[in-house]
């Protein structure tokens, strides 16, 4: 006889034996260390304030569960298909092991005869190479781990740690990624499922496989009827069930990916490696609703503008192959090169007229677009179409469904776009969107983009000359100004209003919500760039990154839109700085508190920044804006007179701007290129970022009553218009730039 069945019959005798045989056996074994004191690899997970997954960052999605909360129909359906028996045996099913045994005997061990403490043994320590050392090993290691573990601690074990397809380990995290769902939920059919898949996780999940999936269900229901877990009535209707399974198998909110990728940032900088494994929870202050809606909008407004600007063309051409096998391959090799961006879809065209396009998607489905669906893309389609715009046979497109199921043709859009959401009493962030497609650009625009914030810039100047002694009433003169050399320290220069007209004598109210850029430099030239300067960090605003000149009125200076949602929430809360923050609370796998925000209470004089007379002055005239001014569409569309804010467009229409505020929450929206190019002729924050604003406020101010502010002291109606007290005096003779003979007109007809 043989070395290698010398062995063979060993190791049947030994099974034979029993687990008494363990102690003395030659093979040198592990410890059980890692499983006595079992520390399972759970990913950092980022949740919002209302416990909305947004975030999973780890090579293993894994939850741990205790074999108490593990429900019985999902620990009956495992034991069913893997190891009836496992309550009975000692670690080794020996009528399966022998069968195992002779198998191998006559030509190799062919035959499963693992019990889930054989499992256990071979996930911790072992390979699953088919090697008769290692199934030695492997039956010495179960004896060991029975010897030394409670039956429900080694199914707890197995439970948490066996791997279940779409990078879930435990059954929890595979309940959550296939279903949605947590483990308690899970119907019957839904637990047979699971069970079914330690088998062959890779190949016969849901997902990668429904077929085979559904199949070995059925398997596991049967193996349960036979056993009595379930009754004939519960297998019959457990088979008859429609189970949906996430199409794209996780459960995870995507609409906050450049949150929960700062979250990351954030959590590796203090734990490193750990931060993947050592089951980190993260909630943040973002409200799902709010989330949403803030992500809607920003799609939203983004594909419109993009639709304003025109068809660009495919994305890419590729030559359809004549064979039918290799043209499929192609156009699936092609399409996985270009993902979905949310509903909208690439596809490769069939062929193409005027009137219709037949394409297929990356599921493989054909779809047909008529000439509904074309309209967008109607020159592409000419025969005479530039070969950049036009679509023919093997061009890669963008298409998306309408309300109706209608295909149209699309684009991927190549603006940036932001918005994000504070409370302005607290700083916490309610809604936080760093660009159109997270997965096509990870620069967040909210945190890393400094921008010029144009006529967004006017309030902290109009603020400074509050501060000054000026009042909403001054009057200044809209009429053309030439500055010299010796006022600019370079070329003279001529600002410009946006829509080339001039007023005449105007009050400084009229002159915001109108946004004039001419009036607001008489005014900064009237407290000096410096003291504007100068004033400008109390609302938070970074002083190195703005000008100390002129331009400094018409916002030529670098903000991020995060930053400048701090500034404004300063006039929304009376006066007081916030210092924006996304973690409100960081637990560990046990939820022991690893860390707790402690933002400072509302309205601490402690922390004022501003006089309450100039933020509610102030405040006023933001609010004329909104109702009379450049924003006026939003208290129509909203319906509410409770709002205020400023449009900003930079200069050439670089960036388009609306920050603004209603109740408790500022928000900040914003629309440039990356590569800092005009948005158009035609294009101005309040065409490109203030209906991202109004989108988003409509879901925030859904269940919110008009909240409007109330006077502080010191304040009064002076000439028909809120001044300070002290100033009320000499409101009426104190005026910008007006000429004599101007200003006794203006002072009679006032």
């Amino acid at each position: 006889m043989s070395i290698s069945h010398i062995s063979r019959a060993l190791l049947l005798l030994w099974v034979l034996v029993g687990p008494g045989v363990y102690a003395a056996s030659p093979l040198d074994l592990p410890s059980l260390e890692s499983m006595t004191d079992y520390r399972p690899k759970i990913p950092l997970r980022v949740y919002t304030s209302d416990n909305v997954l947004i975030g999973e960052f780890g090579q293993e999605r894994r939850d741990f569960v205790a074999i108490k909360d593990i429900p019985l129909v999902q620990k009956q359906a495992l034991l069913a298909i893997e190891d009836s028996r496992f309550y009975e045996h000692g670690g080794v099913d020996y009528k399966g092991v022998v069968r195992a045994v002779l198998a191998d005997l006559s030509g190799g061990l062919k035959q499963g005869a693992s019990t889930i403490t054989m499992q256990v043994a071979r996930d911790f320590y072992l390979t699953k190479e088919k090697l008769f050392s290692r199934k030695l090993t492997e039956v010495m290691l179960a004896y060991k781990i029975e010897a030394e573990l409670s039956k429900d601690q080694i199914l707890e074990l197995y439970m948490n740690q066996v791997y279940l397809g779409q990078r879930a380990y435990g059954f929890s995290s595979a309940a959550r990624i296939y279903f949605g769902k947590p483990l308690k939920d899970l119907s019957l059919a839904q637990a047979a499922m699971l069970a079914g898949l330690p088998q062959a996780p890779s190949s016969i999940n849901p997902i990668t496989n429904p077929q085979r999936a559904k199949a070995r269900q059925q398997l596991v229901l049967k193996r349960m009827l036979d056993l009595k877990y379930v009754t004939e009535a519960q297998y019959q209707a457990a088979l008859k069930e429609n189970i949906h399974v996430l199409a794209e198998g996780q459960s995870i909110n995507n609409h906050a990916p450049y949150a929960a990728e700062m979250v990351r940032q954030a959590i590796f900088g203090q734990f490193k490696d750990e931060t993947y494994t050592r089951g980190i929870n993260v909630y943040t202050t973002l409200v799902s609703t709010d989330q949403d809606a803030a992500y809607a909008a920003v799609r939203r407004s983004v594909l419109a503008y993009d639709q304003r600007r025109g068809y660009r063309g495919p994305q890419a051409q590729i030559d359809l192959p004549r064979d039918a096998t290799e043209r499929q391959k192609l156009i699936e090799a092609t399409l996985q090169k270009y993902p979905a961006s949310d509903t909208l879809l690439s596809a490769v065209v069939l062929s193409a007229t005027p009137k219709s396009v037949r394409a297929v998607l990356a599921n493989g489905n054909s779809i047909e677009l008529l000439p509904e669906g074309l309209r967008f893309a109607g020159n592409a389609l000419k025969d005479k179409a530039p070969a950049a715009l036009k679509i023919k046979p093997g061009s890669v497109i963008r298409v998306e469904q309408d309300n109706k199921g209608r295909w149209r043709i699309s684009q991927i859009p190549n603006v940036g776009a932001a918005l994000v959401a504070l409370n302005n009493q607290t700083g916490a962030m309610r809604a936080l969107v760093g660009g159109f497609d997270f997965y096509s650009s990870e620069f967040n625009h909210v945190t890393q983009a400094w921008r010029q914030p144009g006529s967004a810039m006017k309030p902290f100047i109009y603020s400074a000359a509050l501060d000054k002694g000026y009042t909403p009433g001054t009057l200044v003169n809209d009429a053309p100004l030439t500055l010299t050399s010796e006022e600019t320290g370079g070329q003279p220069w001529q600002p410009q209003n946006d829509d080339n007209q001039f007023d005449g004598a105007i009050t400084l109210r009229t002159a915001l919500a109108k946004s004039k850029n001419v009036a607001a430099v008489r005014l900064l030239r009237a407290i000096t760039p410096a003291y504007a300067h100068d004033f400008l960090p109390r609302f938070g605003l970074d002083p190195s990154k703005q000008p100390v000149n002129y331009t400094l009125a018409l916002g030529t200076g670098a903000v991020t839109p995060l930053q400048l949602a701090g500034a404004y929430s300063v006039f929304a809360n009376g006066g007081f700085q916030v210092n924006p923050y996304l973690i409100q609370k960081i637990t560990d796998i046990r939820g022991n508190v690893l860390f707790e925000a402690a933002p400072v209470l509302p309205a601490q004089e402690a922390n004022r920044v501003l006089d309450a007379r100039n933020a509610f002055i102030t405040d006023s005239l933001l609010r004329e804006v909104t109702s009379s001014g450049t924003a006026a569409s939003a208290s129509q569309k909203l319906a509410r007179h409770d709002l205020a804010g400023k449009t900003g467009t930079s200069s050439d229409a670089v960036d388009g701007w609306f920050a603004g505020y209603s109740g408790s929450t500022t928000a900040v929206a914003w629309m440039g290129f990356d590569e800092p190019r005009s948005l158009g002729s035609h294009e101005f924050g309040a065409t490109v970022a203030l209906p991202i604003w109004i989108d988003y406020m409509r879901v925030n101010l859904a269940k919110q009553p008009v909240s409007m502010p109330t006077p502080p002291a010191g304040v009064s109606m002076s000439q028909g218009d809120w001044v300070m007290d002290a100033l009320s005096d000499n409101t009426a003779t104190r005026s910008i730039d007006l000429d004599p003979l101007q200003k006794l007109i203006d002072l009679f007809s006032f």
